[in-house]
């Protein structure tokens, strides 16, 4: 008894590539059980010829030749058939994986118009431009917190202070400079020899640039 029409769903595209490409693979298993049969009895045949040429029975032997050409003929025809479904399988498959591609594609633009639809541009802008004037705000606050606690922290002498430190680091720095060249060892042979001479010959030269050097740190 046949299911009224009401009762009766439609098959998508999907499942009727999926069975088509089913059946023909069951086609293909067994073609390829035909031939091996065929094989089989290429080999027997040929093994009769030979048993009936040593026989001397010629008259079997030119019809099982008959037969055993027909049946590599049929092999042959097996082959192609095989390659033709094999070829219409492939189609099949390439016709399923395009339709799984197309869902998917049909999937993702519907998500993307979804999330379109849902972002607000004016309201995004709006963002921006409350998150910039924020910003902003934080920075200047920032700026005004550190310049605040350097002048609460600061002491009246404390610039003063500070030049006297320079000075003395830099008039120690001076005094240790001369001092090494002053004491600079004479000895030594070759090379090293005549750069220490040389060195010991122009003091004043090296005094004034290390004077001139310290005038000008003391004035920064």
């Amino acid at each position: 008894m046949k299911l009224p029409s009401l009762f009766r769903w439609r098959k998508t595209p999907a499942e009727i590539l999926r069975e088509n490409k089913r059946l023909l693979d069951k086609a293909i298993r067994e073609l390829d059980r035909e031939r091996a049969s065929l094989q089989k009895q290429e080999k027997q045949i040929i093994a009769d010829i030979r048993k009936n040429a040593q026989q001397n029975q010629m008259g079997a032997v030119k019809v099982m030749a008959k037969s055993l050409i027909r049946t590599r003929h049929s092999i042959t025809k097996f082959y192609a058939l095989r390659s033709q479904l094999q070829a219409v399988s492939l189609r099949i498959q390439t016709m399923k994986s395009t339709q799984t591609m197309a869902q998917a594609m049909k999937g993702v633009t519907k998500a993307m118009g979804q999330m379109n639809r849902k972002m607000n541009l004016p309201a995004i802008q709006r963002i921006m431009r409350e998150f910039e004037m924020q910003n902003e705000r934080m920075e200047m606050s920032s700026d005004f917190m550190s310049d605040a606690m350097d002048d609460a922290f600061e002491e009246e002498d404390e610039e003063e202070e500070t030049e006297e430190l320079v000075n003395q680091v830099l008039d120690e720095i001076g005094c240790t400079l001369n001092t090494e060249l002053v004491q600079a060892p004479a000895g030594g042979t070759g090379t090293k020899a005549g750069e220490k001479k040389a060195q010991l010959e122009e003091p004043a030269s090296l005094d004034g640039d290390l004077e001139a050097r310290l005038q000008n740190l003391r004035k920064m």
